[in-house]
């Protein structure tokens, strides 16, 4: 099931509901990022010192996946993860895509709570707050993102969007805004349930297409978006393509085989 949360009452400023959240792990998948690192690092644990000023979160702990980076992003992650005992890094021997990024992130998170996003910060961290509070507000399973304005990526890449998102609802009747954006929010119990096997960009929706088909709940919440503006982005490119669409076969295959939850 899918909802979005821009449709639901909200108040802001009303305690959430529920004890807070033992611990979130927030993990940035990175493959070349010098340029990033500090500034994710700097921003992810800002915002969670925030959330466990408020009382959202007992804890947390912020992962690096090193994507076998050719330039100085393992070497500053292990700087960082020095300094900081509750900063974590992931080295791949071999550059293993994002998928593979996402992957290990998932699975070294310890907490109970787990973001990902990406090293660019595609959208504003002070907004963790309020998808963390809805989450707990409205017990849902994943907070998954959208991008309220896209217009800063230009036409093609804005096609190409509209095209994925659309095929994706065509081919597997799930209803969810810009699916493959890098905001998602999603409880443990989810990831236990759950098992990925994309080793690319399709990934984002794997995750919520087997969440939604196992009977997890899916909330939706727009945010601002800020486009790369240095690095290099290879989401749009042939080969990324043609691996999205090979896993996206393999997914319908493996669609039969997964049984909705048991609530009771």
């Amino acid at each position: 099931m899918s909802v979005a949360a821009d449709t639901l009452p909200w108040m802001s400023g009303v305690p959430a509901a529920g004890p807070p959240f033992e611990r979130l792990s927030v993990f940035y998948p990175m493959w070349n990022e010098e340029e990033y690192i500090d500034r994710a690092i700097a921003f992810g644990r800002r915002a969670c010192e925030r959330l466990v000023a408020a009382g959202d979160i007992a804890d947390y702990e912020l992962i690096i996946v090193d994507d076998c980076s050719t330039d100085s992003t393992g070497r500053r992650a292990d700087e960082l993860a020095a300094e900081d005992p509750r900063i974590r890094v992931e080295h791949h021997t071999r550059n293993r895509k994002l998928g593979g990024s996402i992957r290990t992130g998932l699975a070294s998170a310890t907490g109970d709570v787990v973001l990902y996003t990406d090293a660019d910060l595609p959208f504003d961290m002070t907004e963790l707050p309020r998808l963390v509070r809805l989450l707990r507000e409205y017990d849902a399973d994943i907070i998954s993102a959208y991008r309220f304005d896209r217009t800063g990526e230009g036409a093609l890449r804005a096609v190409y969007t509209f095209a994925y998102n659309a095929i994706i609802k065509a081919l597997f009747g799930v209803r969810v805004r810009d699916i493959n954006f890098a905001c998602k929010l999603v409880r443990r119990r989810v990831l236990d349930h759950v098992e990925l096997r994309s080793e690319g960009s399709f990934i984002d929706a794997e995750l919520i297409i087997k969440a939604t088909r196992s009977g997890f709940e899916v909330v939706q919440a727009g945010v601002d978006y800020f486009p790369r503006t240095r690095g290099e982005s290879t989401l749009s490119s042939p080969g990324v393509i043609v691996t999205i669409l090979r896993e996206m076969w393999a997914l319908r295959r493996d669609l039969a085989g997964i049984r909705p939850i048991d609530r009771g």
